[in-house]
């Protein structure tokens, strides 16, 4: 006799009005703490729902917002979480080296789940990595 195999629920995806809610929430908390940010939101794939620049955010945060994205979502944890394992000693040491898309472990990158499943990532950068880490956090808050 052969055992059943359990059923999965379908959990809904993120969606682009999700990635706008979450671009929305931590820009507006940035904003009233004074830091200009860019703001990346990611579905599960990897790709690209969302994108925001404050007008007098430094280019870079583009660049770092997305890539804290990608490193939340490859890993499924907060970049926060994952500063200490890539100092020299630490497990993932050589891993921002050894792929070919950049990682980035600096916080401000989050996972985002929907009833325990990963659906996507939103980055944040601009501001100092804990100021960063914080927005994203508001703005996944919002989301659950």
């Amino acid at each position: 006799m052969s055992t059943p195999t359990p059923t999965r629920t379908a959990v809904a995806p993120l969606t682009t009005e999700d990635a706008e809610l979450l671009v929305a929430t931590a820009s507006a908390a940035a904003e009233a703490a004074g830091v200009t940010v860019s703001v990346t939101v990611l579905d599960a794939g990897g790709h690209l729902l969302a994108f925001r620049r404050d007008d007098r955010a430094v280019l870079i945060s583009g660049e770092t917002s997305t890539r804290k994205a990608y490193t939340a979502l490859q890993l499924n944890a907060p970049t926060a979480d994952l500063v200490e394992a890539v100092r020299p000693g630490g497990p993932f040491h050589t891993l921002p080296t050894a792929l070919d898309r950049p990682l980035l472990f600096i916080a401000g990158g989050l996972p985002v789940h929907r009833d325990g499943r990963l659906i996507g990532a939103i980055g944040v950068g601009g501001g100092a990595p804990d100021q960063d880490h914080g927005f994203a956090v508001v703005a996944r808050d919002a989301l659950i």
